[in-house]
């Protein structure tokens, strides 16, 4: 049973607001908390707002660092007292320059002190958070910006301006834009030096007047989904949604308060970042250092090995890069080396599996490898001092797992979506299997909608960490969120009777073939890439058709841009070479044909996957070698890394009806 909320709360940011509803599409809507009137104390926690939130923090932590960016070669840095005291001057200038109540700002470039500023500055004024994808074209910006009801947008740089300026006639909300890098170009841009000064001009009561009219269960962040189909969705985020989610995160990892460190580097207009680099940060006194805008181009590691964070959070494809670029170093080793490094990660490895069966142990061995060979390694990355290691947004291959608890790394997988405000579950050392993503954190709830004979049907959330619905979008939030408040998923999965929660599929990306078997992808997919190292896609056909096939991407280097360019990576040379068939480039693979030892060697691979089908439909019948990886910048990937389909099944339709002839 949840608690009702009356008008015997508080006046201010932690007043709740009476509601009786779950859900509420309107931006100025409020809606009933879901604390139970009783349980674990973690589920019974009290409801805070975002400001409430972060004074609690800077009374506990007024003169530890809180943010960290570097100027000039110098890090510079704000204690929690001078972040306090910026967001709320960046508050008084958004009112001054006309962000009206419930309104927003939105927010378009990398993270830095000023996307943060922004974001909780938007708050404090009684508005809404939103943050952009910087790969978003104009119209996705003007999209954004327009279900928002934007009255300010804040961007990086004139690249991103640009952007903006080129759709500004379409929005008569919008009152002002602010750059907060470089020097604007246009005299009615500011810069955000001048949104500053304007900020510190003004009395502190202009914000304190909004601050008295914030409620915990109203909406404060808009995150907008990846959109793979459609215009994407905007998931309306509550106050309790927001520092609900984060201290239930830093409880389950029994974080200490006060010291630790985090580089931010994942794009802040995904829920995982905000979460964790914003509020998880806020909950205990977290310092946040920036990375700079390459770090996914490679300059990440500088920024590790500077600040050395005590917790490290990855999308799969960050493990991925770290992977090759060490496959790479570890085939210049001499035969000493690479033997001393085998029997190393032997014991390393055998080690963390012993800890996922339960087994506390701690041979010679493994002390020896962990403390002399392996701590060179994370010292060589920066990790030194990193005591938890996560992946997010989309699944990581156990292969690549099984090599970092090698080099004893061991990856936890989380789990989570924008509409559950980031995390929902979580594996931890003491609590860890390979091909799960964790157990539920606790004070929150997981079921299985339907399940059938084996226990799988669609994963279901609840908790208050589950989002109020999508802004102006009441039959997709009923189509979510059902009458007694359980998130539907999408995805396909089940619960072991240890606890742990598997992802099997998803059922809008579920093919079913001409003869009418539904068949989820994924597993599939990763199978044959478990199977074939040196592949970094693999694609399965098969909707409305008589047989599976599946589209393959190789390996290979990227361009500053992110962009995959012709040459194989060193790695799928050498598998190449050993095949008896090397090439340097895609094109040199493809020339008159793909290797027949090549293809010998893929079928051969694609007949192993296919003896664990449970059926002949789930099985692969033919391949094709695409001539381009999948990537952000060239469509086939969403912000979060997960593939949009329906781009790959158009871009390659011409490669895809060969196969069926």
């Amino acid at each position: 049973m949840d608690i009702k909320c009356d008008d015997t709360n508080p006046i201010g940011p932690d007043q709740i607001k009476p509601s009786e509803s779950l859900v509420t599409t309107d931006p100025e809507g409020s809606v009933r908390l879901r604390i139970p009137n009783s349980g674990k104390a973690i589920e019974t926690l009290p409801p805070i707002s975002v400001p409430g939130y972060f004074q609690r923090t800077v009374d506990r932590f007024p003169n530890k660092v809180a943010l960290g960016w570097k100027e000039a070669d110098t890090w510079k840095t704000f204690t929690y007292k001078e972040y306090l005291n910026e967001v709320r001057t960046t508050a008084k200038a958004f009112i001054h320059l006309g962000l009206e109540e419930k309104h927003s700002v939105c927010i378009l470039g990398f993270n830095s002190v000023e996307w943060f500023l922004s974001d909780l500055g938007a708050i404090f004024a009684g508005g809404i958070a939103v943050g952009i994808y910087t790969t978003n074209s104009p119209e996705a910006c003007k999209y954004c910006a327009e279900v928002s009801r934007a009255n300010i947008i804040v961007v990086e740089d004139d690249y991103q301006l640009q952007k903006v300026l080129n759709v500004r006639s379409s929005l008569p909300k919008l009152k002002a834009i602010i750059q907060y890098t470089g020097e604007p170009k246009h005299s009615d841009v500011l810069s955000w030096k001048q949104l500053i000064d304007i900020g510190k001009s003004l009395p502190d009561d202009l914000v304190d007047e909004r601050l008295r009219r914030i409620a915990i269960n109203e909406c404060c962040t808009l995150v907008f989904t990846s959109g793979t189909v459609g215009n994407p969705k905007a998931v309306m985020l509550s106050h309790d949604n927001l520092t609900y989610d984060a201290t239930a995160i830093f409880e389950r990892l029994r974080l200490t308060p006060g010291e630790e460190t985090l580089v931010s580097y994942l794009p802040l207009s995904h829920v995982a970042a905000q979460t964790v680099d914003i509020y998880l940060a806020m909950c205990g006194g977290v310092a946040v250092y920036f990375a700079d805008k390459n770090a996914l181009k490679g300059s990440l590691i500088n920024t590790l090995q500077e600040i050395r964070p005590t917790k490290f959070l990855g999308v799969p494809r960050v493990y991925e890069k770290i992977f090759e670029k060490m496959q790479q170093v570890a085939a210049q080793n001499g035969f000493v080396k690479k033997a001393i490094a085998s029997w190393a990660k032997q014991y390393t490895l055998q080690h963390h599996l012993d800890l996922i069966n339960g087994i506390q142990s701690k041979s010679w061995a493994y002390s020896l490898a962990s403390s002399v060979i392996f701590q060179k390694i994370k010292e060589a990355l920066g990790l030194q001092r990193c005591t938890f290691f996560c992946s997010a947004a989309a699944p990581l291959s156990t292969d690549i797992k099984k090599y970092f608890m090698s080099i004893d790394i061991p990856i936890m997988e989380c789990f989570g979506m924008s509409e559950a405000s980031g995390g929902h579950t979580l594996a931890v050392e003491s609590a860890n299997n390979l091909n799960s993503i964790g157990m539920t954190i606790p004070g929150l709830k997981t079921k299985i909608f339907q399940p059938d004979e084996q226990g799988q049907g669609e994963i279901c959330m609840y908790g208050r960490h589950i989002c109020m619905g999508y802004l102006n979008e009441p039959e997709k939030t009923v189509e979510a969120i059902d009458e007694e408040g359980w998130l539907h998923t999408g995805d396909l999965g089940k619960i072991d009777q240890n606890g742990f929660v598997y992802i099997t599929g998803r059922l809008k990306e579920l093919l079913i073939t001409a003869g009418g078997e539904n068949i989820p992808p994924v597993p599939i997919e990763q199978s044959l890439k478990q199977e074939l190292p040196n592949v970094s896609n693999a694609f399965l056909i098969g909707d409305k058709r008589k047989f599976l096939s599946i589209l393959i991407s190789l390996k290979t280097e990227v361009d500053t841009e992110g962009v995959p360019v012709e040459n194989l990576l060193p790695s799928t040379q050498n598998w190449l070479k050993s095949l008896g068939c090397p090439a340097a480039t895609v094109q040199e693979v493809l020339k008159a044909g793909p290797d027949p030892k090549l293809t010998a060697a893929i079928q051969e691979a694609i007949n192993r996957v296919n003896e664990k089908a449970t059926s002949r439909a789930q099985k692969i019948q033919k391949f094709s070698i695409l001539p381009a990886d999948f990537s952000v910048p060239t469509g086939e990937l969403g912000p979060t890394m997960k593939v949009k389909r329906r781009v790959v099944e158009q871009k390659y339709s011409t490669i895809i009806e060969k196969m069926y002839v």
